[in-house]
């Protein structure tokens, strides 16, 4: 099996392998493999974001996102893609957890165009992302390429569906009591 070949660019906190966004310094990790036009990715990030926000904060867990293209062909713009490429660029300036919540609260539906390059803007201007270093970001689009190696390097390790959670990298259902279970059983402390 041959490695998936790593982008020019990785966002900023990206995790060692290059394939998601590590936040938290937590003894536990939890991976959520995630597609930015996923319906279930929307629910499962809209129940389970406080929660792991605060397990991060509370130094529980480590977590990372990996933010896949699965569904580009569910929008007539590669909007996967776009919104994961876009999701780099908040990275770089500490904002990826908001802007990746945000981008599930104003997700699009499967079929049509997805958000435009400005509403991808306007989300980063709703999340503290003025300026022009971000809009900058999303022009130039270093992160272009990064979604597909993301997404190849998940399917590489079983991943076939989003969202998919791991914790200590046995798989989990992506709902909250199961992942604070998981994660309790583990060794964490949820």
């Amino acid at each position: 099996m041959t490695q998936p070949t790593p982008p020019n660019h990785v966002p900023a906190g990206a995790t060692p392998e290059g394939d998601g966004i590590l936040l938290g310094d937590g003894p536990v990790l939890v991976d959520a493999y995630i597609d930015f036009l996923c319906p279930f990715c929307r629910q499962f990030e809209l129940a389970a974001e406080s929660r792991l926000a605060e397990l991060v904060a509370d130094h529980a867990i480590s977590l990372a996102y990996h933010p896949m293209n699965f569904l580009d062909e569910a929008s007539t713009t590669s909007y996967s893609t776009r919104a994961a490429a876009a999701s780099g660029c908040a990275a770089d300036q500490g904002k990826f957890l908001p802007y990746a919540h945000e981008l599930f609260v104003r997700q699009p539906p499967e079929g049509g165009p997805g958000l435009s390059d400005a509403e991808l803007a306007d989300i980063g201007d709703a999340v503290g992302l003025s300026g022009t270093a971000f809009a900058d970001c999303l022009v130039k689009a270093p992160y272009r390429d990064w979604p597909s190696y993301v997404t190849e390097r998940a399917v590489d390790a079983g991943v076939g569906a989003t969202p998919t959670v791991l914790v200590a990298g046995v798989s989990v259902e992506p709902e909250p009591r199961e992942i604070a279970a998981a994660i309790h059983a583990a060794g964490g402390t949820p």
